[in-house]
């Protein structure tokens, strides 16, 4: 079988036996599919020998490149101790370590806001599992159990935002609020009180920050003060919705969100699954605003993009709520067979001695600079509504009327369009709906990330025109 058969033939394969995440497979049927071979720094070669820059870190994960020598030394040297060993009953060297470096991490993060002004006390407590939506649910369980530990068994709803994402598992879609995702499960999630996202671009109220005075803040409190006695904890994306619309909150919101889950005595849960290990320019989101939760969610950049690894930190007062003899069943049951696997903890390590060594967050100040500037220019194109970005993490908003704000029917597949011009020119994107979605590894050098963002720009012009 020569070279161009065998290619055919994986591309019969895929369409015969592998069902896709969020792909409408009748569409996937009727596309000659994209198989990645290899990938090197920030780029995806196929099967047929073309590469791709990778504008969306393979959906968010991958920080340092792909094929990174130091992220696969560590995962060869522990390859040749042991793959796995289980965290029920027994530890492992490299969990143990990681855990105590992201601890570190925090309390860093934190120190300058360590003083008597501090709301919250510091993480100290680290839950390994499998990936963002399992990140969540350990978060959720530990929040409901913290507070029937307490004597509160009435608090077993949660507070969450509109447009908010969370994962794909049961519990977390009960706190996400993205209709096209989650609607259909309704039937089989548990209560949630939402408040209005931070959405400015589509004020629930017609208003404009800061002339606004977080009305969406005033809302969330007026939920707490009718509910805050059944309500377990508030769950947020600090800074940015990712997978809502990369919508992008008002300096100070999240910071508000703080104080009121403070005031009213409920759990702060911060789910920095996409935003946290540099994609906003800081190592955490919450840093931005001297935040520090009760619960704090971690995924996807954890491993530099390597392998699932998740961790979950909580604050000692959750820890020690679920202390006690064995007899009370305070025990936390909660647990995933790949725990705190060593081959992703060792990539995890390896991953941190990058940003420290290579001066990551440091190096990140002008690939902000500059993505910022060219944001600036594609905001005038006719069909860009809006265009919203911290760090590394952006979204352009395409319209069909500026200055109406009316949206593109979902069925028009713009952003869907902008990606396949640019998937034609070398450039590999993911949209949501209408949304052109821009998160690049951390490693991309300036020449590549001017490509990317000349490419969008050529790609939104073309499709619009």
């Amino acid at each position: 079988m020569d070279m161009i058969d065998k290619n055919r033939s994986l591309e019969g394969l895929d369409k015969r036996y592998i069902w896709h995440p969020f792909t409408q497979m009748k569409d996937w049927l009727d596309e000659r599919p994209v198989i990645i071979s290899e990938g090197k720094d920030c780029f995806l070669k196929d099967i047929y020998g073309n590469w791709y820059l990778d504008g969306v870190s393979s959906l968010w994960v991958n920080m340092h490149g792909h094929r990174k020598r130091e992220l696969d030394d560590a995962i060869r040297t522990q390859l040749a101790k042991i793959a796995h060993s289980t965290m029920l009953g027994l530890s492992n060297e490299p969990a143990i370590t990681l855990a105590e470096r992201l601890i570190g991490l925090l309390h860093t993060a934190a120190s300058p806001h360590n003083d008597s002004s501090s709301i919250a006390p510091p993480l100290s407590k680290v839950f390994y599992s499998d990936n963002g939506s399992t990140a969540v649910e350990v978060a959720l369980k530990m929040a409901f159990q913290y507070w029937l530990h307490k004597g509160m068994s009435g608090r077993t709803a949660f507070l969450s935002l509109e447009n908010a994402y969370h994962g794909d598992t049961l519990g977390a879609v009960s706190v996400g609020g993205i209709d096209i995702f989650h609607k259909a499960f309704g039937p089989l999630l548990f209560q949630t009180y939402r408040a209005p996202s931070p959405y400015c671009y589509r004020c629930t109220f017609d208003e404009s920050h800061p002339d606004c005075t977080f009305r969406c803040l005033g809302a969330m409190e007026d939920i707490l003060k009718e509910h805050s006695e059944e309500i377990a904890a508030v769950i947020v994306e600090p800074l940015v919705q990712a997978a809502g619309g990369m919508i992008v909150s008002p300096p100070g919101y999240l910071r508000g969100v703080r104080e009121l889950s403070t005031r009213y005595r409920v759990l702060m849960i911060a789910d920095e699954v996409a935003t946290g290990f540099g994609r906003t320019g800081r190592m955490f989101a919450c840093e931005h605003e001297a935040v520090i939760p009760d619960i704090l969610c971690l995924s996807k950049g954890l491993t530099g993009g390597y392998l699932p690894l998740a961790a979950t930190v909580a604050t000692d007062e959750i820890y020690n709520a679920f202390l006690g003899e064995f007899r009370d069943l305070k025990t936390f049951f909660h647990g995933h067979s790949y725990t705190g696997n060593p081959l992703g903890c060792a990539a995890a390590l390896a991953c941190l001695d990058i940003f420290h060594n290579e001066d990551t967050l440091g190096q990140l100040r002008p690939k902000i600079e500059r993505m910022e500037s060219f944001l600036k220019d594609i905001a005038f194109l006719d069909h860009v509504g809006n265009v919203r970005s911290r760090g590394l993490m952006a979204g352009i908003e395409l319209v069909r009327d500026k200055a109406t704000k009316e949206p593109y029917p979902w069925e028009e597949r713009m952003g869907w369009r902008v990606a396949h011009y640019a998937k034609a020119k070398g450039i590999f994107i993911r949209p949501l709906g209408n949304i052109v979605v821009i998160m690049p590894p951390l490693s991309i050098v300036i020449e590549n990330l001017e490509r990317l963002m000349s490419v969008i720009a050529e790609g939104i012009r073309s499709v619009t025109a």
